[in-house]
């Protein structure tokens, strides 16, 4: 049997689709009821929603020890989806919490129990950052801990810290580092995960662009090479998983031409942003509110995916064409 975490997410949810339709027995662990009904939509959204009821959901949390050693019963493989996704500073603890002791957790119970592979869904902020002579991150890039790196990037770094720490002590594990994860655009509110923020800024009249860069990919691919991976002879690897290198004013382009709407108008330049983002930070400490803003959106980091090409012959889905596609759903 197979145990996925986080599989209320959008990799989660897609990933559980997946291991259905390819016949695996799939148990997936919750914490609130209700959000199960966010897996279910994405079932529907498919027209696979007979599929969904062959899922074992199992109540339990990553940082709950008796819980996890009932979802461990009768395990051979592991999908660590499970992980907070938050750039306000606020969330410091719960992040370093969520994303480290509960990987920490997953791999102490994946050792004890024979787990035969582990994979863990980390993200390309925890890879390394360039040297001066380098154009492109890679799975080999050097991490550099004298360098800024927010809340979220520390913590999947301290992740795969536990992860290589279970292969030192004998677990059999695969690091996937997705970049920005684009799904499908949301009907409703129950469909927004993930990217369908980025979807639903645009839809609302997004003003702002901007020209930095980073690397995208289809929850899609995300999943399919996820389980090519684990299915394969493959082990003690990480792989850099992205479909392109876009800039960020391209991207929202073709969201808003695909929804049909006015495209971004306004390039907020690095000083425009700080503005922003000093703004939204004291909008936030007064009303207790989340920071809705980052200053990724003007780096300019590229991505290499040649490892997985050579590895799989991973043939990715164009990001743009995959929008205008979604939108058919």
């Amino acid at each position: 049997m197979v145990l996925v975490t986080g599989g209320t997410g959008l990799v989660g949810a897609h990933l559980l689709l997946h291991l259905i339709e390819n016949g695996e027995n799939v148990r997936a662990i919750y914490r609130n009821q209700n959000k199960i009904q966010k897996t279910k939509a994405v079932f529907e959204l498919y027209k696979k929603g007979n599929l969904f009821e062959k899922i074992n959901w199992l109540e339990a949390d990553i940082l709950d020890i008796p819980s996890l050693e009932i979802a461990f019963i009768d395990i051979e493989y592991v999908y660590h989806c499970a992980a907070l996704i938050s750039f306000d500073p606020k969330d410091e603890d719960a992040l370093r919490k969520t994303n480290i002791e509960g990987t920490a957790n997953m791999v102490n119970f994946s050792i004890a129990k024979g787990i035969k592979k582990f994979c863990f869904v980390s993200s390309i902020a925890a890879l390394g950052d360039l040297a001066p002579h380098e154009t492109y991150i890679t799975e080999e890039t050097d991490w550099n801990p004298e360098k800024p790196h927010s809340d979220y990037a520390i913590s999947k770094y301290g992740a795969e810290m536990e992860v290589w720490r279970g292969l030192q002590e004998g677990l059999d594990v695969i690091i996937i580092n997705p970049g920005v994860i684009l799904g499908p655009i949301p009907k409703t509110k129950i469909h927004e995960q993930g990217s369908g923020e980025i979807y639903q800024k645009v839809a609302n009249g997004l003003s702002f662009y901007a020209l930095g860069s980073t690397g995208f990919i289809t929850v899609n691919d995300v999943v399919k090479t996820a389980y090519e991976l684990m299915k394969s002879d493959i082990k003690n690897e990480r792989f850099t998983l992205i479909a392109e290198n876009i800039v960020f004013r391209d991207l929202l382009n073709t969201i808003a031409d695909t929804l049909q709407v006015k495209r971004p108008h306004i390039h907020a330049k690095p000083l425009l942003m700080n503005f922003l983002w000093i703004g939204d930070l004291i909008f936030s400490t007064l009303f207790f509110q989340k920071r809705r803003l980052t200053k990724a959106s003007y780096s300019k980091n590229l991505y290499a995916n040649e490892k997985i090409k050579t590895a799989l012959g991973t043939v990715f889905l164009d990001v743009h064409q995959y929008i205008k596609d979604v939108s058919k759903l």
